[in-house]
C-alpha cells in the first residue's frame, strides 16, 4: 500500500509503502511540546518504519532542525525550505521509527487515528475522540 504526501508548496514529495495499514499508528497528541510546536491545541502525528518513507521529489529543499524547547527532549525535525511546512520528526527513542506530520498526506483519512496522548494535557473544551485508546500521561 502507497500512501504519498508532500508539503505546503508541494516543492517536497514523498511516498510512504507498507505493507498494510496497521504497519502505521497515527495518533493525536495533547503534549505541551505539540502544543507549542504546531500552535495548535494538539500535534498529530503518524509513526511509520523509517525504511517505509522516501522522498519523491525536493531533496535539495528539506532542511532540518535539532533541539529541545527547555524539557530535555531534544527533536529532530525535517521541514521544507521553500514554505516552512513541517515533514517529519523523530527523538533520540524513536528507534527505527519517524513520525510523519498527518496534514502533509495527501489522503490522511486513509491512517485515521488510533489513539490520543498525553489525554490529561487536552483542552478542556476538546471532547474525548470516541473509539480510540486514551493514554493518561502526565509529562509535558
Amino acid at each position: 500500500m502507497k500512501f504519498p504526501g508532500s508539503c505546503y508548496c508541494r516543492t517536497i514529495q514523498y511516498e510512504i509503502e507498507l505493507e498494510s495499514k496497521d504497519d502505521a499508528r497515527t495518533s493525536i497528541c495533547h503534549c505541551g511540546n505539540c502544543k507549542k510546536f504546531t500552535g495548535g491545541n494538539f500535534g498529530i502525528t503518524t509513526k511509520i518504519p523509517k525504511s517505509a518513507f522516501k522522498l519523491t521529489e525536493g531533496e535539495g529543499e528539506v532542511k532540518v532542525h535539532e533541539g529541545d524547547n527547555g524539557s530535555g527532549v531534544v527533536l529532530h525535525r525535517e521541514f521544507c525550505g521553500k514554505c516552512g511546512s513541517g515533514l517529519l520528526e523523530y527523538g533520540a527513542n524513536a528507534g527505527d521509527f519517524i513520525y510523519i506530520f498527518y496534514g502533509t498526506l495527501n489522503k490522511p483519512e486513509e491512517l485515521a487515528p488510533k489513539g490520543e496522548f498525553f489525554c490529561k494535557k487536552r483542552d478542556s473544551w476538546m471532547p474525548e475522540i470516541p473509539g480510540i485508546f486514551h493514554k493518561q500521561e502526565i509529562k509535558t
